[in-house]
């Protein structure tokens, strides 16, 4: 199983046709975790599960979700509810809740994956406005007999490997 994670586009359309076009043959689910500041009925992020951020002002787009993949329990989110600037903790609690294998959230901006107390945390960081470091990302999850190898991806299709993690779940 693959799926494609991106956050944070403020507004890009043209970027989020060219990773969909790029990643669609391969990835059984697509998630946008929030701060597109698309309107709800705008065609490229139709394919996406979309969550809304701090800046996008549709009340269309549902705060979180929690959605099953081929089996596996996600949390998505924006992040900006859970105070993720400052701590994934309430994003932890929320994530044993909901019962989430992974967690995909965005607002800070940067990019990075994580595994707290059995649960996989990933931010794609932003495909506009990068923090902590200069690529502008999105991320692809794969899944396979327990293990989960998240890739970051710049904006042209090329990979950050020095971000790549491999974890079990």
């Amino acid at each position: 199983m693959k799926v494609l994670i991106v956050s944070d586009s403020h507004g890009l359309t043209n970027e989020l046709e060219e990773i969909v076009a790029r990643h669609h043959h391969e990835a059984n689910a697509l998630i946008h975790c929030g701060d597109s500041e698309l309107p709800f009925d705008q065609k490229e992020i139709a394919r996406f599960l979309v969550v809304r951020g701090n800046c996008d002002f549709t009340t269309q787009f549902p705060n979180e979700r929690t959605e099953e993949i081929e089996g596996v329990r996600f949390f998505i989110t924006h992040g900006h509810l859970y105070n993720v600037k400052t701590s994934l903790m309430n994003l932890y609690y929320r994530a044993k809740e909901v019962e989430a294998k992974v967690v995909c959230f965005g607002h800070s901006h940067i990019a990075g994956a994580e595994m707290i107390d059995g649960i996989l945390f990933i931010n794609p960081g932003s495909i506009l406005l990068p923090r902590a470091r200069k690529e502008k990302t999105y991320a692809l999850l794969q899944i396979e007999d327990r293990k989960a190898t998240v890739q970051f991806y710049e904006l042209d299709g090329k990979e950050v490997a020095s971000l790549t993690k491999i974890f079990t779940l």
